[in-house]
């Protein structure tokens, strides 16, 4: 299984921005779809972004479209999620996943392999 690192949670107020990033290791990086979920404290984790092995194709809740992109260099192994117009209910643990040979994207918890660690993200109203 490939391995991943999240990093760049933290606080933010409403409104503004964060980045937070995924970095993998292990396995061909380009082989893997990649996911974003959140998790909050006595709730399922949810679907935030996926996007595919070449990042041509993306899929987002519907709940942060329009305000966070996800995006992907095979260069270097990452997928980032980029989060704009940050709210309240944005706060939650964020989770990178992977999923082998997927072309396309995945938005079920089951339809990832490997997952991150986890890292915080705060939104103060």
């Amino acid at each position: 299984q490939v391995r991943l690192v999240e990093t760049g949670g933290g606080l933010v107020q409403a409104g503004g921005s964060l980045r937070v990033s995924c970095a993998a290791s292990g396995r061909t990086f380009s082989n893997y779809a990649m996911g974003w979920f959140r998790q909050t404290p006595g709730k399922e984790r949810e679907f935030v972004a996926g996007i595919s092995r070449g990042g041509g194709t993306t899929h987002y809740a519907d709940s942060v479209k329009g305000r966070f992109t996800i995006s992907r260099d095979n260069a270097k192994n990452t997928v980032a999620l980029q989060m704009n117009s940050l709210k309240p209910e944005d706060t939650a643990v964020y989770y990178c996943a992977a999923r082998f040979g997927l072309l396309t994207t995945a938005t079920m918890m089951n339809d990832y392999e490997s997952w991150g660690q986890g890292t915080q993200v705060t939104v103060s109203s």
